[in-house]
């Protein structure tokens, strides 16, 4: 396995500062436009609502800890994040089925429907800016992707999950839906 030293004097090196490069512009251009879609729910939700109503709506209810445990950050960092979501009325708490003392957080009716139009929205937007992208393109970056956030959750995951408590720095599964093979 080559180490970080190996990697700095590949000659590759251009490269992979052209890579750093886009994906720090990247995540600039991700952070202001927060890739909130278009029309009128354009930046109405951010990422860390976006991202727990979403795991939520795909594994159903569960409690705080197993959130944070799938998403990988701490407990305290969810249960501040679920707050406002708790207080809108996008999640609910609940009786766990099976342990009426534990609660549960579950995606209300209200946060169903939100979810669906910001997806909706976001969904737009990526037609909007891939709108010259064959199929195959889409295909690609989509599983490029995926596979570069996967392997930056792993690294995370093997150094100690040290991300920062608080900070709101998601690690964990949230790369998103499985791709479908490009056709």
């Amino acid at each position: 396995m080559p180490t970080s030293q190996d990697m700095t004097t590949d000659p590759d090196t251009g490269l992979l500062d052209a890579l750093q490069h886009q994906v720090a512009v990247f995540a600039r251009r991700a952070e202001q436009t927060r890739l909130g879609g278009v029309g009128q729910v354009r930046n109405s939700m951010d990422r860390a609502a976006y991202l727990l109503l979403n795991r939520l709506d795909k594994e159903g209810p569960m409690g705080v800890k197993a959130l944070a445990a799938g998403m990988g950050i701490d407990s305290s960092t969810v249960t501040r994040q679920v707050a406002p979501l708790v207080d809108t009325g996008l999640v609910k708490r609940t009786s766990h089925p099976e342990d009426g003392r534990a609660v549960v957080l579950q995606l209300s009716p209200r946060g169903q429907a939100r979810l669906d139009e910001v997806r909706s929205s976001r969904r737009e937007l990526m037609a909007q800016v891939t709108e010259g992208w064959s199929q195959e393109e889409r295909d690609s970056f989509c599983t490029l992707l995926t596979r570069f956030n996967s392997a930056l959750s792993a690294r995370q995951s093997a150094a100690g999950s040290e991300s920062v408590p608080g900070s709101g720095v998601e690690a964990g599964s949230e790369t998103g839906p499985e791709v479908p093979p490009a056709s």
